[in-house]
């Protein structure tokens, strides 16, 4: 029986974070793998999906190339081409999680399904691991719903419709969440018909109304049909084509479709790994149950990443792992996680960001004497107008004191632009101190301080202010 000071079982980002940094330290390290190195974000998730949201927006800019005085051959989706292209991608980017890399730095690299013999044992392909410490990070996997009809028929999900090499004439994606949106949106650019059917009230149901109401419009303009308060009950197959017999309010639905792609969510990988026998507490939908400093009910057991079904992002994986490795071998130090500002980015286009609180859960929070709103359209700024992006806003959720509940963009590049505000609000920096610094002209981070700048509108333009400053004024002539 081979010996480790730390076991690590999950290759993706949590995993590969942990492995690399406890070899670095010069702890023995074994790190198991069921398929290959990288994980979800790798094979199925944010690298091969972020490629296809860049091809359909590349085919969306070259059907509005007139609008820039341009003039070219019609536009030819070759889906099989695009396919290829985000492999080819996907594995150059692969090339950074070669076992051999990992095997360099000292790690055992080993292949394979493997579960917990006791609390200090994992057994793999009939070889037993004795683990001093362990990091559980193996991820999550795509929820399929149980409508009746719907395993008969077929359906697509985020990782097998990365298999496809002929474009769908149309689709149906129930969900629409930020999986479900992005898919809708590539799809329906490439030149499928897309339906999103969505059981909840607003699409990204966990994003701001408004915001999420504003790429509502966007998207529907783009020739997506998005039904809301929806329920689909019952999925058949004519032929090739799958009907969905559905339920709203106002009565039944029926929608034809040539594929169906389910994108409701991910759920834990618990499941095979035996906890139970390692003592560890778990619940099949919510994941492994671990305290702040991401240890389970086993002290020498840490867990990280989507199985403790926090946030499903590799970056707050990336975060944990770090947080999970410290503790696992100095577990005198008990670093904690912090999620008081945790950004996210859903890759539609315009891109959807976020921080913090909602105006919603800020009012329920604070109260609503004591929350205040600042909105900048991007239509105002001269960037987005330049280069035909100017959709979408941003809106700042602020205290009496100016600090920074929530921050919300729907905008060109969203996801770069939303680290400003994290860094104040972690900071714990007023609005103030963005609006006050010089940003470069003509950027779109120009709409970043004016959305910063509109607490100054309201101090400044508004109440007694006003009427103190003209007088001053006329006071000085």
């Amino acid at each position: 029986m081979k010996r480790y000071d730390l076991v690590i079982i999950g290759g993706g980002v949590a995993g590969l974070v942990s492995a690399s940094g406890a070899a670095q330290l010069g702890a023995r390290v074994a790190l198991v793998e069921r398929e290959s190195l990288g994980g979800d974000c790798l094979r199925t998730g944010c690298v091969p999906t972020k490629r296809l949201v860049h091809s359909a927006k590349v085919a969306f800019l070259m059907r509005r190339a007139g609008e820039f005085g341009l003039v070219g051959e019609p536009l030819k989706v070759n889906f099989g081409n695009v396919m290829r292209g985000m492999r080819e991608v996907r594995a150059e980017i692969g090339k950074n999680d070669d076992p051999e890399r990992f095997r360099k730095m000292g790690v055992d690299v080993i292949f394979g399904d493997g579960s917990f013999k006791g609390p200090n044992e994992f057994e793999i392909k009939g070889e037993r691991l004795w683990g001093r410490r362990f990091i559980i990070a193996t991820g999550s996997r795509p929820v399929m719903l149980p409508i009746p009809g719907l395993k008969e028929s077929g359906a697509l999900t985020n990782e097998t419709a990365l298999e496809l090499d002929r474009l769908p004439g149309s689709i149906a994606i129930l969900g629409a969440g930020p999986i479900g949106m992005e898919f809708a949106q590539v799809f329906s650019r490439l030149g499928s018909k897309v339906t999103v059917i969505e059981k909840m009230g607003q699409i990204l149901p966990r994003e701001d109304k408004e915001i999420s109401d504003t790429l509502f419009k966007i998207l529907s303009a783009e020739g997506i049909r998005i039904d809301v308060c929806t329920e689909v009950k019952e999925v058949r197959r004519n032929g090739e084509v799958k009907t969905l017999s559905a339920h709203c309010p106002t009565g039944d639905k029926v929608y034809e479709a040539d594929e169906v792609m389910i994108a409701i969510g991910r759920a834990p990988n618990v499941e095979g790994l035996n906890l139970e026998v390692a003592g560890v507490e778990y619940d099949g939908r919510k994941g492994i149950k671990a305290d702040d400093t991401l240890r389970t009910s086993r002290k020498h057991i840490y867990a990280c990443g989507d199985v403790i079904g926090q946030y499903a992002f590799t970056h707050v994986a990336e975060y944990h792992a770090g947080i999970a490795l410290s503790n696992a071998l100095f577990p005198f130090i008990k670093r904690k996680v912090d999620y008081r500002v945790v950004p996210w980015t859903t890759f539609t286009d315009p891109e959807l960001a976020r921080a913090g609180l909602t105006e919603d859960e800020a009012r329920e929070k604070h109260g609503s004497k004591d929350v205040h709103v600042y909105r900048f359209q991007f239509k105002d700024v001269d960037r987005a107008v330049i280069e035909g992006e100017g959709h979408g806003l941003i809106k700042l959720v602020c205290d009496n004191k100016a600090r920074i509940l929530g921050a919300h963009i729907l905008g060109p590049h969203a996801g770069e632009l939303i680290h400003e505000y994290v860094l104040a609000m972690r900071e714990n920096l007023p609005v103030t101190k963005i609006s006050r610094a010089i940003h470069v002209y003509p950027t779109d981070s120009q709409g970043v301080k004016r959305a910063a700048d509109q607490y100054y509108r309201e101090k400044l333009f508004t109440g007694w202010f006003p009427k103190l400053a003209k007088w001053l004024i006329r006071r000085g002539s």
